[in-house]
């Protein structure tokens, strides 16, 4: 796939293997939890394809993604199978959302086996030191956005005034209900306003009930999952793109929100959550607009206050691609990884 090998493994039985993917293990879990029952059937046979692939070649360095599940199955491998060094790199639900004694351990342990850490944001780096990481081996490092070719600035006449967009996973911690309480204000204001939810998840169903009982289906598109390419489209056509993610009841939040970088790219004005994660991407008045976390009434004002005025929706968006360029562009962020890898590897 793209000049990598990608290496599959079976960890259940085929019709019923349905732990990951669709909104993400731990949003599986909490939506039927005789799922539980994959999970160490998940370890196990994940740690067993890993094994056969250290005993057939040399690595120097294993980079897992995750500090749970994959951390932990790759420090468990080198336990059996010595010699490569460990860069693992936590996204945010693995340290915001597995949270407790007995999940905090596990993550200190497997914190101070590794050679490197990398998380995606600022305020990720904090929490990984109060769970042990040491400043020479933390990097924050996001994940990046191809800003050259793919996620690129929409034509003259492709933008619609009216669009709104969201894209993600339907599940608690993106706060779509809040997007959607927030609907009715902005149509008020303009009534020819629509909304398109990009992706899936288990929140789907509660979703479009909730759109009905607010009077407002007519109003909003479920597309189902995007593939990547597809995505520049929506965002080079949407007036604005929302990300009203909140910390959900689990604790778990967004690690960084990339997204927003992906939207920023093609120029599509954000407003997003006030979270600490999320300001790393948007900076409020330069990069885009910020609103309250879990209040629909000022997630509408600041939608509004974008639609109301197309000279502050070109500034914040011109000035938004200048920012994933600098930070967020695959480049960017590929040779700070490529730089990390050489240094572990030596």
């Amino acid at each position: 796939m793209g000049g990598v090998e990608v290496v599959r493994f079976r960890y259940f039985f085929h019709r019923w293997q349905n732990l990951a993917y669709e909104g993400g293990i731990l949003a599986k879990l909490r939506q039927n939890r005789w799922r539980y029952l994959q999970v160490p059937f998940f370890f196990f046979f994940q740690l067993l394809a890993l094994i056969r692939i250290l005993g057939k070649r040399k690595f120097d360095v294993i980079h897992a993604h995750w500090l749970i599940p994959q951390g932990l199955v790759a420090i468990w491998a080198l336990f059996l199978r010595k010699g490569p060094r460990l860069l693992c790199t936590s996204h945010g639900a693995d340290l915001y959302g597995l949270r407790g004694v007995w999940l905090d351990r596990p993550k200190r342990a497997i914190i101070k086996r590794t050679a490197a850490l990398t998380v995606v944001s600022r305020v990720m780096a904090e929490l990984a030191v109060r769970l042990g990481a040491k400043a020479e081996s933390l990097h924050v490092i996001s994940m990046g956005v191809d800003a050259q070719t793919l996620f690129t600035p929409a034509r003259r006449g492709e933008r619609r005034d009216h669009e709104l967009l969201f894209v993600g996973r339907l599940v608690e911690k993106k706060g779509l209900t809040y997007l959607l309480g927030a609907l009715p204000a902005i149509l008020a204001r303009y009534p020819r306003a629509s909304l398109s939810i990009a992706g899936s998840g288990p929140e789907e169903e509660r979703l479009r009930f909730l759109a009905e009982k607010l009077g407002i289906s007519d109003r909003v598109t479920f597309l189902g999952p995007i593939p990547n390419p597809e995505l520049p489209h929506l965002y080079r056509r949407a007036a604005v793109f929302i990300a009203p993610s909140i910390v959900a009841e689990s604790g778990d939040q967004e690690g960084l929100g990339l997204v927003l970088a992906e939207a920023m790219a093609c120029e599509c004005p954000v407003v997003a959550s006030d979270l600490p994660a999320i300001r790393d991407v948007v900076i409020d008045g330069v990069t885009g607009l910020t609103a309250r976390e879990r209040n629909s009434a000022d997630l509408a004002s600041k939608v509004i206050a974008l639609l109301d005025n197309p000279d502050l929706r070109k500034r914040l968006a011109e000035e938004g691609r200048r920012h994933v360029l600098a930070r967020f562009d695959w480049e960017v962020v590929a040779d700070r990884y490529a730089r990390l890898i050489e240094v572990l590897a030596q």
